[in-house]
């Protein structure tokens, strides 16, 4: 579909050639003679972008911009002025212009100012629809995105909420799985009880089985006093076993027997006692190869995993990239703010090995340290302008010139990264041997990012 844009300008020799230059871009155009009827055409043609002379008889640009913008806000304006009367344009862009090109001016600046406005325009309208989509998203609480993937998550959770049925969630460190655990949570009739959460890696090995299980009493050297256990503080609500697939092996079959008996015995105590809990468990870990290494059994994985769900990593789900912007700053209290599309392009193809989280300090960081309220590539760290020397498996390597070698290491890290770090998988990617990967591995001394 063709922009629309509406002229507004006195001198009919400008006029002309202004419409003539934009009709030859493709654009489709209606000129108009004054600011009066430039309004009334504003009106009926609604127009993706307005151009108006700042000096003219009768209505001028300014009451012009005034009016456009009591009447669609989000309409941008490009003023025209004279060489010299700069002033006038700064004023005009502090009463909501989006730019101004001083006469006389050149064809290409004009084509160049007319593109940005409108590219500037349709990064606007597409936060505007991620905001829209943002608010439909609203039972799933802080759960964000949009992608076929998301969808996929969001079925599944539609289905299973309000059942009792076990979950098992799966995904890389920073995708969001406490949020899925919360919002199943949420979404069921176990809404009102508690929602309680543990860590099984976070626990020291000593201390996890009285922190799951509880204990009496005297039951070992410290305990002066009886305690109650994750499960038992989780009474007619849910539990949420996170990193579940770091729990020792040790403690997996007295897991199992509270999963199969639904009861739990404190440590120290001579009977169990009856639970009324609803299990959701979550792991980083490639679960299966656990099992097949002997540190997960397998009995207990398929009593967790009734109802699965694998969260994708954002580097694999790349459309949720400017939703999960937009909510992260409307988060901070800075919804005001927008990201120009150098800058966006740069955040959508960086890799985000920490996921979510790692886009959301980000975010946090630009809110603080950005220089306007609209963020631009310069005001992106170095990482993310460096990245973008490989974007869509086109190297674009800077004027000045790149290392090759630095170049080969990001390649690798490329590779590593998409493939959550599965050397053969990144070396069947690179189309190498998997010999020649860990070569290249050694030798820039890379090393996989700490959980």
């Amino acid at each position: 579909m063709k922009a629309k844009i509406l002229l507004i300008d006195d001198d009919a020799s400008l006029r002309r050639v202004l419409e003539y230059n934009l009709l030859e871009e493709g654009y489709e155009v209606q000129a108009a003679a004054s600011g009066e009827e430039g309004l009334r055409l504003f009106k009926q043609f609604q127009p993706d972008l307005v151009i108006t002379d700042m000096k003219m008889s009768g209505m001028d640009g300014l009451k012009v911009l005034n009016a456009i913008k009591e009447s669609s806000a989000e309409t941008l304006v490009i003023i025209i002025t004279a060489f010299g009367t700069v002033d006038v344009a700064v004023e005009a862009m502090r009463a909501g212009a989006y730019d101004y090109i001083t006469k006389p001016f050149n064809r290409d600046a004009l084509k160049l100012t007319v593109k940005k406005a409108l590219r500037f325009s349709g990064l606007a309208e597409e936060n505007k629809r991620l905001k829209n989509a943002l608010s439909d998203k609203a039972d799933f609480r802080s759960i964000v995105g949009s992608s076929p993937e998301m969808e996929k998550v969001f079925e599944v959770i539609r289905k299973v909420a309000d059942t009792e049925a076990a979950v098992f969630i799966t995904g890389e460190s920073g995708t969001g799985k406490e949020l899925i655990a919360r919002s199943l949570h949420a979404n069921s009739s176990r809404r009102n009880g508690p929602f309680v959460a543990i860590n099984c890696s976070a626990i020291p090995r000593d201390l996890l089985e009285s922190e799951l299980f509880g204990h009496t009493k005297g039951a070992f050297t410290g305990a002066i006093k009886e305690k109650y256990g994750k499960f038992q503080l989780a009474e007619g609500g849910t539990i949420f076993l996170d990193e579940v697939g770091e729990l020792l092996l040790e403690l997996q079959p007295k897991l199992l027997r509270v999963l199969q008996e639904k009861e739990v015995e404190p440590l120290g105590g001579t009977k169990p006692l009856k639970l009324d809990v609803r299990v959701i468990s979550a792991t980083s870990r490639n679960i299966e190869k656990a099992i097949a290494d002997g540190t997960f059994r397998e009995d207990l994985y398929y009593r967790l995993s009734v109802i699965p769900i694998h969260l994708q990593p954002l580097r694999e789900r790349q459309t949720d990239i400017p939703l999960l912007i937009k909510y992260f700053c409307a988060k901070h209290c800075n919804d005001r703010i927008s990201f120009d599309r150098e800058a966006l392009d740069a955040l959508i193809s960086f890799s985000w090995p920490g996921n979510i989280r790692e886009l959301e300090n980000t975010v946090e960081r630009l809110l603080i340290m950005r220089s306007s309220d609209v963020i631009s590539l310069s005001d992106l760290p170095d990482k993310f302008r460096d990245h973008n020397t490989l974007k869509n498996g086109v190297v674009k390597l800077p004027d000045e010139g790149y290392s090759l070698e630095q170049l080969e290491r990001e390649i690798v890290i490329e590779a590593l990264e998409r493939n959550a770090w599965n050397q053969t998988a990144a070396a069947r990617f690179l189309r190498i041997p998997r010999h020649t990967l860990i070569y290249r591995i050694e030798k820039y001394s890379i090393e996989m990012p700490e959980r």
